[in-house]
This record gives C-alpha cells, sequence and structure tokens, in this order.
C-alpha cells in the first residue's frame, strides 16, 4: 500500500522559511507527477504546487514566486521550499499524487506567526 511521509514542518515567523520534504513507501515518487496540498482549519484541502516526473512545475496563485517545488530523483524525495511566509499560509501541508485515491499522510504542521 502506498504511504506518504511528510515532515519539515515547524513554527516559524513571518518572512521566514521552510523546507518541506515528502518520502513515499509502496511507489517510486519519481516516476509519478507530485503535488503539496495544504489544508487551513476550517478550510477545504488545495493543491499550492506540482511537479510532473519530467521537473515542469506549477503553482498555484497565492504561493507563486514564494514557494518551489523540487524533486531529487537519486533520494526519491519530493521538496516544498517554502518563503517569506505569510500567517496565510498556516495549515497542515500534505504531498500526494494527483488523480490517485492514494490514502493521504499524516502531513506536517506549518505555522507562521509572531
Amino acid at each position: 500500500q502506498v504511504q506518504f511521509v511528510e515532515s519539515g514542518g515547524g513554527l516559524v515567523q513571518p518572512g521566514g522559511s521552510l523546507r518541506l520534504s515528502c518520502a513515499a513507501s509502496g511507489i517510486i515518487l519519481r516516476n509519478y507527477a507530485m503535488g503539496w496540498y495544504r489544508q487551513a482549519p476550517g478550510k477545504q484541502r488545495e493543491l499550492v504546487a506540482s511537479i510532473l516526473s519530467g521537473g515542469s512545475t506549477n503553482y498555484a496563485d497565492s504561493v507563486k514566486g514564494r514557494f518551489f517545488i523540487s524533486r531529487d530523483n537519486a533520494k526519491d524525495t519530493v521538496y516544498l521550499q517554502m518563503s517569506s511566509l505569510k500567517p496565510e499560509d498556516t495549515a497542515v501541508y500534505y504531498c500526494h499524487r494527483p488523480y490517485f485515491a492514494d490514502p493521504w499522510g499524516q502531513g506536517t504542521q506549518v505555522t507562521v506567526s509572531s
């Protein structure tokens, strides 16, 4: 069974940076498009960044220019580098394969607050 494990979240001040990591068991990540999603309290989960197996990327307008998704195929890991963080970026962040009905991981909490 596919299992995603997210890490790297934490508490950061506005304007700060964090790098999230995503590893998986049951699949080889580098063979698939992958996405980073987030869910804030009381809101729907949303896709914030995605990366194709070939490396092409796409971003939600709310994070464009601040977040950067990448993958290290040697480590079979997907990253989300987040900079210029805002309080509205506070959410639980998940990685997942778009269009697949895999179970969601636990996510990693990102809190942006002074």
